[in-house]
């Protein structure tokens, strides 16, 4: 599975047959390498309803025929915009063309504040393809069933918030680390503003110090393949 990172919580993976992206804020991001009237994908997953998540994924999604992936009440809310979506809950999973996606808690928010829209819980997800297991954790605290979700899955990767504030911080992304037990980590959420602004550098060197996970240091356009 080849992993690129697009700044702040945007990812894509790429499969043998199929291109997900996750949390496609593109368009306003001010670190985004790609333009979201070009870029390509199958499946887009969208965390929670937040701009700087949901992004730009329906017109993305209409573009390119992409089936948006999240929670009933954010894949509802896209599919009267005029798109295809697969709603799910935390909890549940389902086997895709390109492998099998079970959805995690995650404690935030999860709105379209300008419309004062709910648009239900937030979540993470766990991307399960020909054996390789990766953790998106979505904007989240930390919680307590990580250690479930460590117990449960055989994580390649965890990519987890570390700018603080909305979310995890650095000590909690650590103790995150030491629950879920990922044979590698990538941090995200950070230093795209201001107020989420860290030092990713001695996050790496504490997790490695406290933990058997290495840590990978992304930059947008960046390629980590695993």
């Amino acid at each position: 599975m080849k992993i690129y990172y697009h700044g702040h919580s945007c990812f894509s993976l790429i499969t043998s047959n199929f291109r997900l992206l996750i949390d496609p804020w593109i368009k306003e991001n001010p670190s985004s390498d790609l333009d979201h009237e070009t870029v390509d994908c199958d499946y887009i997953l969208v965390s929670h309803g937040h701009f700087d998540h949901l992004g730009d994924a329906v017109e993305i999604a209409k573009r390119t025929d992409a089936t948006i992936i999240g929670v009933v009440e954010l894949a509802s809310y896209c599919e009267k915009q005029g798109v295809k979506t697969h709603g799910m809950q935390i909890g549940g999973e389902y086997q895709f063309p390109f492998g099998r996606i079970y959805l995690t808690p995650a404690l935030h928010g999860s709105a379209i504040i300008e419309e004062n829209t709910y648009l239900g819980l937030a979540c993470g997800f766990v991307i399960e393809n020909n054996g390789t297991s990766v953790y998106h954790a979505g904007d989240t605290g930390i919680f307590s069933e990580m250690q479930i979700l460590g117990n449960r899955f055989s994580l390649d990767l965890a990519i987890l918030p570390i700018g603080d504030n909305f979310t995890m911080g650095p000590k909690d992304a650590l103790l995150a680390t030491q629950l879920l037990k990922p044979k590698l980590v990538v941090p995200m959420h950070y230093n795209t503003f201001e107020l989420i602004r860290q030092d990713p550098i001695a996050f790496k060197d504490a997790l490695e110090s406290h933990t058997s996970a290495q840590c990978v240091i992304m930059s947008v356009g960046d390629l980590l393949e695993i």
